[in-house]
């Protein structure tokens, strides 16, 4: 499973074969089922992941008791409760596995380690982190400024597997509308398209 990430790392960054065992020392494989809480609200999240394979989210519970699904990974990459768990707060969001997931993962107390025994590994996990904060930056402009409708076309441009992999209800929530909304505007597409 650490040949993934390897080659994910080393996709940016040129590797030893120190940074290697490091990593392969401080991340741990493992395997959860579909529908597993990883991560609970109100905790401090344990561990940063690599997703090797499967899907996951990010959710948490409105003030109706709805759950609104904040983030899906698109695999590859690292997902977690970034902020708390860079800052080892309790969260206000639960992590869940929406499928079957293979995954590497590794403690905040190991990240440290890790990042203060490899300049590329810290280089790296700066950089990881910076994505991240992109990412929701673009992510809050995207549902301030497109419909509904290009959200999705986006996303399905994006990232074509969610669908076959993630519940209506889950994407809806992430692009910011009910599944009702969603289930409208695929059918729009699809007439579109005939």
């Amino acid at each position: 499973m650490h040949k993934k990430l390897l080659h994910y790392i080393a996709s940016n960054i040129r590797l030893t074969e120190k940074d290697i065992a490091l990593i392969e020392k401080y991340f741990e494989p493992v395997l959860y089922p579909k529908n597993r809480i990883l991560e609970e609200a109100g905790k401090v999240p344990q561990y940063l992941y690599y997703i090797v394979s499967g899907y996951l989210r990010l959710f948490h519970y409105n003030e109706n008791g709805d759950e609104v699904t904040t983030h899906i990974n698109c695999p590859p990459g690292f997902f977690t409760a970034y902020f708390n768990f860079i800052n080892q707060t309790r969260a206000d969001e639960n992590v869940e596995c929406v499928t079957d997931c293979e995954l590497l993962r590794i403690t905040k107390d190991d990240l440290d380690r890790l990042t203060a025994e490899s300049d590329v590994m810290k280089d790296f996990s700066i950089r990881v982190f910076q994505q991240s904060i992109t990412y929701n930056e673009n992510r809050s402009k995207e549902l301030a400024t497109l419909t509904a409708e290009q959200r999705y076309v986006k996303l399905i441009q994006n990232y074509p597997d969610i669908l076959h992999n993630v519940p209506v209800q889950y994407i809806a929530s992430f692009l910011g509308m009910k599944a009702e909304s969603l289930s409208r505007i695929r059918r729009k597409l699809m007439n579109d398209h005939k």
